[in-house]
């Protein structure tokens, strides 16, 4: 029992939940109250010479605000970070000089994705990971930095923080039209690509491919970190997950609104093609921009129920691989056991979007929520800067290589993407084009 009661607060996991609800309770409390700021720094675009599209110069942002923003930032994430890895055993030494290196490249990653040009095509997410990638693979990682490297514990923060914006009120919004195509769609890629991947390609690395599967049908690196947790997948796995991910979001985020452009495809069937098919959120929000306004509502809403299935994919993912995958013959597989293996930063992330959905917003009103996910949101972010680049400086491009299994796990995303793509169209159709259901009213998308 006391072992069982130590484990709330010397685990990742747990910790991970504890550091989230404190961001979300200071957020909640900053915000209501009005009492003190507690957002956090963000690079607005900017241009190095001159303003572009009425874009702040970077030099125009660099004011006194900012850095007290920087400053409150490292030192809320610093503080907090620290006191976790303390908690599960590590050196406080050897850990804060490795992190303020780390928040220093995670400041660069920011500074870089907030330039004018690259801002438009790339998210941050992509060039934490090649800033991490182009260290790890040229001049090294150095012993000194890597006890910061802590993308797990970085990642699953992040998600809890995540949590408060996942707003079961978005069902309502849509309704069945967000469950048909976020719901239903997503089990079937995720059980196709289980079969494709082990059963036609025989890959052997069976964590490997459910967290690829997650990826590609939810929402990419948070549904990788949390079926990874829950499959018991390795750092490779969720590092190559991860780039693969990150890779093919790009090119859809480019390429798949001009496909639907010349489809002649309407923005609100667009966009809901767009939020169940691209992996990243931010990425969703850039791809449904291009298509319109409607469209970038649509895709939104669609991507934001879609989240919602992250716990309950995890859990499921849990009970599947603790019953089927890695059960021992003639061994009975109990409750404790699909406990242990469940990740239980998804609690974290499900009691954040409870509170938000059903006690903050209720009381305070939406307007009030979205203000507290204006400040939490770039906490979040920060977190997952942190985790992008740690996956990064921990990835390398040898180790890449032999887990593709001969090109197999690339096979699988691609098979899979087009699987889900070619199902996400259907549904859509089905739903969204009037041949057999209402079209839904403009004014849920104001």
């Amino acid at each position: 029992m006391k072992s069982n009661i130590s484990k709330l607060w010397k685990t990742e996991d747990w910790l991970a939940v504890w550091i989230g609800f404190i961001v979300i309770a200071i957020g909640c409390v900053a915000v209501l109250t009005g009492a003190f700021d507690f957002s956090a720094a963000k690079f607005s675009t900017w241009h190095l010479w001159e303003n572009v599209a009425e874009k702040k110069s970077l030099l125009a942002q660099l004011n006194g605000v900012f850095w007290v923003k920087l400053l409150r930032t490292f030192l809320v994430l610093g503080v907090l970070f620290t006191l976790g890895v303390k908690l599960q055993g590590g050196k406080i030494k050897e850990y804060v000089p490795a992190f303020l290196a780390l928040f220093v490249l995670a400041v660069i990653v920011r500074l870089i994705s907030a330039e004018f040009t690259l801002n438009r095509y790339l998210e941050w997410a992509f060039w934490a990971l090649i800033v991490g990638l182009l260290i790890s693979n040229t001049v090294g990682v150095p012993k000194w930095l890597r006890p910061a490297i802590r993308t797990e514990f970085y990642i699953k923060t992040g998600l809890v923080i995540m949590g408060f914006s996942v707003l079961f009120s978005n069902i309502a919004k849509f309704g069945l039209y967000g469950l048909g195509i976020a719901w239903i769609v997503t089990p079937i890629v995720i059980l196709f690509m289980w079969w494709f991947g082990t059963k036609v390609l025989k890959i052997g690395n069976k964590p490997l491919v459910i967290t690829l599967a997650a990826a590609t049908s939810v929402c990419g690196t948070s549904a990788a970190i949390a079926t990874g947790a829950a499959s018991g997948a390795k750092k490779n796995d969720l590092g190559i997950a991860i780039s693969i991910s990150i890779i093919f979001t790009i090119l859809m985020m480019v390429f798949e609104p001009m496909i639907i452009k010349a489809t002649g495809m309407s923005q609100l069937m667009g966009g809901a093609l767009i939020g169940g098919t691209v992996d990243s959120t931010g990425a969703v929000v850039l791809a449904g921009n291009a298509l319109g306004a409607e469209a970038e509502q649509a895709a939104v809403l669609v991507k934001s129920i879609q989240n919602i299935l992250i716990g309950f994919i995890a859990f499921f993912v849990a009970l599947f691989f603790a019953t089927r995958v890695d059960r021992t013959e003639g061994k009975k597989v109990g409750a404790g056991e699909i406990w242990t293996r469940f990740p239980k930063f998804i609690i974290g992330f499900f009691v954040a979007s409870l509170v938000a959905s059903f006690l903050i917003q209720p009381l305070a009103g939406s307007d009030s929520v979205k203000a507290i996910n204006g400040v939490l949101d770039q906490y979040k972010n920060w977190c997952f800067v942190l985790a992008f680049t740690s996956i990064g400086l921990d990835t390398n491009f040898r180790e890449i290589g032999k887990q593709m299994q001969g090109g197999k796990v690339l096979w699988l995303y691609i098979i899979g993407q087009l699987f889900n793509i070619a199902l996400t169209f259907f549904a859509v159709w089905l739903l969204l084009s009037g041949v057999l259901f209402e079209v839904p009213v403009l004014d849920l998308f104001k």
